[in-house]
């Protein structure tokens, strides 16, 4: 052996592999509560009527507050990056290119919808997305393809910061809900898995449909109609009373037209493109 060799210890190698595997779940366990923490106010910020008597000016505080936690969610593309650089992880570019190809396919599909009569699909993107690469990924898609879309589109208002909480919830979702489907499905086959995953996101897309349409509803409900009607909100009252109310609202205003119409081309577009596109997007091997 040469003088100038040097001796390696020979469980160097499983030490550092270890080390590697301890911080990439330190990594995740910590942008995952950040996710948490985020949606839980932003959470508030949807409900709040339910619990405090709602008035403009408290709504403007809300809306503050929900373009404020926006600010983060930016960020945390950058957290996501570093993390993916000390972990040692080598597919943080493909990452982030990953997440603007889609976010950006996601806005050219809000374009064309917009000018389609209507007819919402940006839903496949976001749920292939989250379902194939994992509910951060997911989290980050819905949140940035609202966004870009609403400046490519000139649609910025108040509203924005509340589409894209709820977009982003439905990639999540969609990441947590392939995770639990492939876990519970890891020992059937291969063919039985994709049909499997694939039948539980038709499901989750229709599910998604209506709790997306429902959440927008809920933001500006208290102010949409007078205090006469039926479906009026009741400051003050309690919380069985204006959720009744609101439930009949959304049932009146959205469910039976916009939300039927974005569930029904969400259920087509996963099931016709769906397993093509998901196949060759889980070729890429991008970290969940």
């Amino acid at each position: 052996m040469s003088t100038t060799e040097t001796l390696v210890p020979a469980d160097t190698e499983p030490r550092r592999l270890i080390r590697h595997s301890r911080l990439v779940r330190h990594s995740r366990l910590v942008t995952g509560a950040i996710f948490v923490a985020i949606s839980l106010v932003a959470l508030a910020g949807f409900a709040w009527p339910f619990v405090l008597p709602a008035s403009r000016d408290q709504s403007t505080v809300w809306v503050a507050v929900i373009v404020c936690l926006l600010v983060p969610i930016l960020a945390i593309v950058a957290v996501i990056i570093a993390d993916r650089g000390v972990t040692g992880s080598p597919d943080a570019a493909k990452f982030v290119a990953m997440l603007g190809l889609l976010a950006a396919a996601g806005a050219v599909v809000r374009l064309f919808a917009s000018a389609a009569g209507g007819i919402e699909a940006v839903f496949v993107i976001l749920i292939i997305g989250g379902a194939v690469f994992g509910p951060r990924f997911g989290f980050l898609l819905g949140a940035v393809t609202i966004g870009v879309s609403a400046l490519a589109l000139g649609l910025l208002g108040p509203w924005v910061g509340f589409q894209m909480f709820a977009a982003a919830w439905v990639g999540a979702g969609a990441g947590l809900v392939s995770r639990g489907v492939r876990l519970l499905t890891r020992r059937a086959s291969a063919r039985h898995r994709r049909w499997s995953e694939l039948g539980v996101l038709v499901t989750f897309g229709v599910i998604s449909a209506y709790a997306y349409g429902a959440l927008l509803n809920l933001w500006f409900w208290p102010f949409a109609v007078g205090s006469e009607t039926s479906i009026s909100y009741v400051a003050g009252a309690d919380i069985a009373t204006n959720v009744s109310h609101f439930v009949v609202y959304t049932l009146v205003t959205s469910t039976a037209t916009w939300d039927t119409v974005r569930a029904v081309t969400t259920v087509i577009g996963l099931i016709a493109l769906g397993p093509a596109i998901m196949a060759g997007l889980r070729r890429s091997k991008l970290g969940r």
